[in-house]
């Protein structure tokens, strides 16, 4: 099987949160069949949604995989679950959360998997470290990437390494 060229979204604002994206690449790398490519930069955005909580450290990851796409979020709920994320309300404060932002150019949207990631396009903290590792990327059925980033120039965000 010919290896997916994926994008995994990385947030984290509880327990240390440099730390947890940190663990989070290293797993990512560690998964079967799978080989972490590259990742961005760390970025301390606000929150979204719940506004009462710390704010976000957030990156993305480029991987090649294996994996099919449904197997992959196994996987990426597991890393999640192992570094004790706890899942109780929508928007609420994590340890970690991973997302697949885009597999290929895959379009899918099945039940617990959407692909592209259908929030993405509207933020900042997704597209700012997407466009540092894959400037060129395009996303299906939107296009470029720099427009879309452009969209979200009123969203707050701080490179911090």
């Amino acid at each position: 099987m010919k290896k997916g060229l994926v994008f995994i979204a990385l947030g984290s604002n509880l327990e240390t949160p440099i730390s947890q994206i940190q663990r989070a690449f290293n797993e990512l790398g560690q998964l079967p069949g799978t080989q972490l490519i590259k990742h961005s930069s760390l970025y301390r955005s606000a929150p979204v949604g719940r506004l009462d909580q710390p704010d976000f450290i957030n990156a993305v990851a480029q991987i090649k995989t294996d994996l099919a796409p449904l197997d992959l979020l196994s996987a990426l709920l597991a890393i999640e679950h192992k570094q004790g994320r706890v899942r109780e309300l929508l928007n609420a404060p994590r340890t970690l959360d991973l997302d697949i932002l885009l597999y290929d150019a895959l379009q899918c949207n099945d039940a617990g998997l959407i692909i592209p990631h259908p929030r993405m396009i509207h933020r900042a903290f997704v597209l700012q470290p997407l466009i540092e590792i894959a400037p060129d990327c395009q996303i299906p059925g939107y296009g470029p990437i720099a427009p879309l980033l452009a969209a979200c120039k009123d969203q707050e965000l701080l490179k911090i390494n």
